[in-house]
């Protein structure tokens, strides 16, 4: 009878406490502790309740209270006033349930996106140059990190996803796989401003400029209006295709493995295969920079380990870190994973019954379509590890042989309607779910797979790019973007090129108000579409806003090709932004330059600074017409001005109407 009188006088006191609520607020992932707003601007912020009540928000900076009521869908969006950069600061936002956000920076805040060189993270697979100093000195508590993840869409999407709990302080830990672009961008203008940063990095590596753009841009495009039309109205298109494309890769998987010597007899993952001829290769890296020049295709990599009595039956965790492109894992002949994609970390578990004492295989197979190839990640990420969390380090030699050239592998089927890279899906899914949080501008660093449509790219980048100002409502908001960097062979003799017109595309855009470009055609690298120097292309970056957005009187230009004139067997140039006067980087000669007759023939020319102008002369073009400047793949290109910034590559014969090259 006591423990009954007990049991209801407990009941009665729990009824009396308070019940603990959730917050009843959910905002977006924009908005979190650690997140960076626009400074001397209405901010809008957004966000849903349940409760139905109206949202009360308070600001620190001000203790200015926002009373705004949601709709019968429980959303609610409404705008607040902002300072100066200064903070951190919080904001509170209250339905009858509080919650609450520290570290807020009022500062500037930058849109980072592109392709894969804006990707490229300082450590990873695109090792910048001196990344582990770089990466120990990243502490910055003024500037702010958001990593937008990647996803897709047919339709434009309300929410996006970032990585983590959303914005995070600059350290040593939070910067090694962010953006090494809009890092040293951001850092820069740190530097020289001492106003908080906030960069907001959502980019793809290998997309197209179409699929950043919206739907109702693309229409007025006729090579766009149909597809954009079917993604809008046949869903059913899609479906079809999309596992007609998952039938496709299958049956290539298959001719892989049918063409594969090392599946043939003796399998090359087996312990009995002879591997005496095999060469070998420290791991990790990019097999171009260790015996495999300009190599894609398959390669086989094996190493031997010896695994101690205490390992044996128990299972095993293999971390391989990233490969580019797809691989295929063996442990003593048994397949144990398997992944394509050369951004993602390999971690393989390795069954019990599997693992002996003695002697062990590791097997790899690797295959690259294109770029850069191999096990390339950092030493520390190759390892096996036990139950236990006893190591053993994998980086160091392996075994490695070739099993398939580029030109022996089975056609890749074409990804009509599932990837990243279609009209509209990545506008959809990583930037219209950013509008309108408040920016100050955007930085941009893509082309590369545009390339080979550089005529398409004239109208094209500058409709993105007004596409986004119009949909953002913060007008001609400075959009600033990297020409693409030299790459590939050199060529022996003039020629055209697909990359120099998509350069001279990117260079027509700057006709957009409140742009500019910044020239990397000095900084690229013959072997690497994604050359380590982006500590340059950051500053480069941030001159441009800082002389035209901040008003300081620095260099942000190299020299750009203004006219010319024809004088007897010479050409004479002339150039805005010669910044004291004109310059031959690292040589005492110009080089670069390309003359042209009557005939259309260029020919390499002489080139000699006079003042700020370049004379250009060749003795087998007597009667010349035109002139090119840096205009190939990977073009010698070494003029500059005194700032030692790069002058943009050109042709005389494009900007004057007439076009030698195919349109």
């Amino acid at each position: 009878m006591y423990k009954i009188i007990q049991l209801i006088v407990f009941t009665y006191i729990l009824q009396l406490l308070p019940v603990p609520v959730q917050a009843k607020i959910t905002l977006s992932v924009l908005f979190t502790n650690n997140m960076v707003l626009q400074q001397k601007d209405n901010v809008p912020v957004w966000g849903s309740t349940s409760s139905g009540k109206d949202i009360r928000i308070t600001t620190s900076w001000n203790n200015k209270v926002y009373t705004v009521k949601p709709g019968p869908d429980g959303k609610w969006k409404t705008t607040v006033s902002t300072p100066s950069y200064g903070g951190p600061y919080s904001m509170t936002f209250d339905d009858g349930e509080v919650l609450k956000l520290n570290n807020i920076l009022i500062g500037e805040v930058w849109i980072c996106s592109g392709q894969s060189n804006m990707e490229m993270p300082l450590a990873g697979w695109g090792k910048i140059n001196n990344y582990k100093e770089e990466i120990a000195a990243a502490s910055y508590p003024e500037i702010h990190l958001l990593q937008i993840q990647k996803n897709t869409s047919t339709t434009p999407l309300s929410e996006i996803k970032a990585d983590g709990d959303g914005w995070q302080e600059c350290t040593p830990s939070t910067i090694s796989g962010f953006s090494s672009v809009a890092y040293f961008f951001a850092k820069n203008l740190f530097e020289a401003k001492h106003i908080p940063v906030g960069v907001i990095h959502t980019s793809w590596g290998g997309t197209i400029a179409e699929a950043w753009t919206s739907g109702a841009a693309l229409k007025k495009m006729p090579e766009f209006l149909g597809e954009v039309e079917r993604m809008e109205n046949d869903k059913d298109f899609e479906k079809k295709e999309t596992e007609k494309y998952n039938q496709e890769i299958a049956a290539r998987n298959r001719t892989l493995d049918e063409k594969d010597p090392g599946l043939k007899t003796t399998s090359w993952a087996s312990q009995a295969v002879d591997v005496s001829s095999w060469q070998t290769m420290s791991l990790p890296t990019l097999w171009e920079q260790a015996g495999l020049p300009d190599f894609d295709g398959m390669v086989w990599f094996r190493k031997k380990i010896m695994l101690p009595e205490t390992w044996k039956g128990k299972s095993l965790t293999l971390n391989l870190g990233p490969i580019d492109d797809m691989d295929v894992t063996w442990f003593n002949g048994t397949v144990v994973g398997m992944t394509d994609g050369w951004e993602r970390k390999r971690t393989y578990t390795i069954p019990g019954n599997l693992v002996k004492t003695g002697e062990n295989i590791i097997a790899v197979r690797v295959l690259d379509g294109s770029g850069g190839g191999g096990i390339y990640g950092e030493p520390q990420k190759m390892f096996l590890q036990s139950n236990t969390g006893e190591k053993l380090e994998l980086a160091g030699p392996w075994a490695y042989k070739v099993a398939l050239t580029k030109e022996q592998l089975p056609a890749m089927p074409v990804q009509r309607v599932t990837g990243p890279n279609r009209p509209t899906v990545l506008y959809n899914a990583m930037i219209y779910p950013l509008i309108p949080y408040a920016i100050k501008g955007a930085i941009w660093y893509q082309g590369e797979s545009n390339a080979d449509r550089a005529y398409q790219y004239r109208e094209l980048f500058p409709l993105m790019i007004s596409d986004w100002r119009k949909n953002w409502g913060r007008g001609n908001f400075p959009f600033y973007f990297v020409q693409l960097a030299n790459f590939m062979k050199p060529d022996q003799q003039p020629a055209e090129s697909a990359w120099a017109e998509l350069r001279e595309a990117q260079k027509m855009t700057l006709s957009l108000p409140n742009t500019g470009m910044a020239t990397a055609i000095d900084i690229g690298d013959e072997n690497d579409i994604h050359p380590k120097n982006k500590q340059e292309v950051g500053r480069r970056l941030a001159l441009i806003a800082l002389a035209n957005l901040y008003g300081e009187n620095v260099a942000w230009s190299g020299p750009v090709y203004k006219s010319h004139k024809t004088e007897g067997n010479k050409i004479r140039l002339s150039f805005s932004h010669t910044d004291k006067g004109l310059r031959a980087k690292g040589s005492d000669t110009l080089k670069g330059f390309a003359i042209a007759g009557s005939d259309h023939k260029f020919y390499w020319a002489t080139a000699a600074i006079s003042g700020n102008e370049v004379v250009v002369s060749s003795p087998q073009v007597t009667d010349p017409v035109a002139v090119r400047y840096a205009w190939g793949n990977n073009p010698q290109a070494n003029l500059c001005n005194a700032a030692g910034l790069p002058a943009p590559p050109f042709r005389t014969d494009d900007w004057q109407g007439i076009t030698y090259g195919k349109k």
